[in-house]
């Protein structure tokens, strides 16, 4: 019965944090696509407040990097519990069997890798769409002053 319990335990974990990651993946992939689609189709020329266009501009960019800063400590978690899991197995068991260990030890540690994993790109596509934003907003403030638009002294 309580072995039972510690797999299901296993399985939830490993599914829940395993999800979790992989959802982030996604959000942040698909925050990203349509940032750049957006860049795409702006029309700077229509803005004459450039708080509204960094506003606009800035959509969804925090997203993206919260999702690249908190993905390793959702991995981290799941290492945590993955190893207090496997000790509590062992305990259980009475006998310290080296090969549950190692197992166990190697399955948690996983976790942390897909944190990374799903990390580093959503930190480079935060910084991708930071920097497209920037050229937008630099582009928008040079068309202004050619333009000879409220900026000109």
């Amino acid at each position: 019965m309580q072995t039972n319990i510690l797999e299901l335990a296993e399985e939830i974990l490993d599914y829940g944090v395993m999800g979790t990651l992989l959802v982030m993946s996604v959000v942040a992939l698909w925050l990203f696509i349509e940032r750049m689609m957006y860049y795409k189709s702006v029309e700077l020329e229509k803005y004459e407040n450039k708080e509204l266009l960094e506003l606009d501009l800035s959509d969804n960019l925090s997203t993206i990097s919260a999702i690249g800063a908190n993905a390793p400590y959702v991995g981290l978690l799941g290492t945590i519990l993955g190893i207090m899991i496997t000790f509590y197995s062992l305990g259980e068991i009475g006998t310290v069997d080296t090969k549950k260990v190692m197992t166990g030890l190697a399955l948690a540690l996983k976790a942390t890798g897909f944190g990374i994993l799903v990390a580093i790109p959503a930190i480079a596509f935060y910084t991708i769409a930071l920097r497209k934003m920037e050229r937008l907003i630099a582009y928008w403030d040079a068309g202004r002053t050619k333009s000879g638009g409220a900026d000109e002294a």
